[in-house]
């Protein structure tokens, strides 16, 4: 198993737009392209706490993740929730992906 660290810099006041877009429209189109989600979170003390969302991403291997964000970037309801989302400009600033590793003692193989 593979996973996939992001996270996402939100722009100032575009936290609720970048929610509900995975909200109502990006959890559906990863399901439907097999992208399974670990969970989403958003940075409360720390670094970054006024607009960081950080969410992980299983994979069977690196094949299957290159697959499955291909077929959604390609993905034309993704393509048009995008457009819709940033009418006004801009709701991810920089996007920072990892790919971790999980060590034999972690629980999480």
């Amino acid at each position: 198993m593979v996973y996939e660290h992001r996270t996402y810099i939100i722009p100032p006041g575009k936290m609720d737009a970048i929610l509900a877009r995975f909200r109502d429209h990006t959890m559906g189109l990863f399901e439907r392209h097999g992208i399974e989600v670990v969970g989403f979170w958003v940075t409360d003390i720390g670094e970054r706490s006024y607009g960081e969302l950080v969410y992980l991403t299983a994979w069977p291997d690196l094949n299957a993740r290159e697959a499955g964000w291909t077929a959604f970037r390609q993905d034309a309801d993704w393509i048009a929730a995008r457009a819709e989302s940033e009418r006004d400009g801009p709701i991810v600033a920089q996007v920072d992906v990892k790919i971790l590793d999980p060590v034999d003692f972690s629980p999480l193989q």
